[in-house]
């Protein structure tokens, strides 16, 4: 399965050299990619910095709000979704420093 998505990143930017949309070919693989093997590969291809402020362990930390093609991760099954072909993906930061 190849697939392409948009990620989007809101208020966490600077984890990823100041860029905040990324259209993205995952490498092909024989069963189709899930929200947690996307994590892995977002940590290890495009968190440039930082990488504890956008994951906890095998998820997103707390406080970074994950929309699958703009509804709620929670309602579209988080780590397990399956992604689309053509599927948007926001994180949203809702943690700021002071």
């Amino acid at each position: 399965f190849l697939t392409t998505i948009c990620l989007e990143v809101g208020g966490a930017e600077l984890l990823f050299d100041g860029v905040k949309e990324h259209q993205v070919t995952l490498p092909g693989q024989s069963d189709p990619w899930d929200m947690k093997q996307l994590l892995v590969w977002i940590q290890r291809n495009l968190l440039k910095e930082r990488p504890e402020l956008f994951v906890q362990g095998e998820s997103v930390r707390p406080g970074i709000l994950v929309l699958i093609n703009d509804a709620d991760w929670e309602l579209m099954g988080e780590l397990d979704y399956q992604l689309q072909d053509q599927d948007c993906i926001v994180f949203i930061s809702t943690l700021h420093g002071g």
